[in-house]
């Protein structure tokens, strides 16, 4: 699968980036898909891998934070975020239904005024990093990232940044992952943006 997804803080935002293309094998099923589900207020998620998995663990997740914020009257912060969903990641690893899913979770700390960003994969292995990428464009973007990432940059710079990953992905990858979809957290809460 040719997946992307990119995450990158800077000061005061999150920038979560992915495809729009729905594939399989070497057929495109979709270019519009939108593979970042808004999980509260001020955390997102980028999802990629299994076609089946990704959606119905993103819903699971989805549902499983917000009745968390029904029944307590707040949000989940960013780490209590991530290390639960990393841990129903690594529970239905040891099942038989186990989710073969690649994360990218992105938030503001809205009581400690920081962005957070944790990449998750399929093992359920987490860390939080300044910088993120799944799939494919992973092997281009990295080192892109870690020139060129600043983690005082502003929400210009941060795109201008994101825009050189995405543009090295489209010349260097044999197929190219076509449209991203771009949203960016901070303390205003979620948008999407142009790129």
């Amino acid at each position: 699968m040719a997946e992307t997804s990119f995450g990158i803080t800077g000061k005061g935002y999150v920038i979560i980036a992915s495809d729009t293309t729905s594939a399989r094998s070497i057929i495109k099923m979709k270019t519009d898909e939108d593979k970042i589900k808004t999980l509260s207020p001020h955390l997102l998620m980028s999802y990629s891998g299994e076609p089946g998995d990704t959606v119905q663990f993103a819903e699971y997740v989805e549902r499983n934070i917000r009745l968390y914020q029904i029944r307590n009257l707040y949000a989940l912060r960013p780490s209590a975020a991530a290390s639960w969903i990393r841990r129903a990641l690594a529970t239905s690893l040891r099942t038989r239904k186990a989710y073969a899913v690649n994360l990218l979770v992105g938030g503001y700390d809205t009581a400690s005024h920081d962005p957070h960003l944790y990449w998750i994969d399929y093992f359920g292995t987490m860390t939080e990093v300044p910088f993120a990428a799944h799939g494919y464009g992973a092997y281009f973007a990295l080192s892109l990232l870690d020139r060129y990432h600043d983690p005082e940059a502003t929400l210009e710079e941060g795109l201008a940044t994101l825009k050189r990953c995405i543009n090295e992905v489209a010349q260097r990858l044999v197929i190219d992952p076509g449209k991203y979809k771009v949203k960016v957290v901070d303390k205003d809460g979620i948008r999407e943006v142009e790129v």
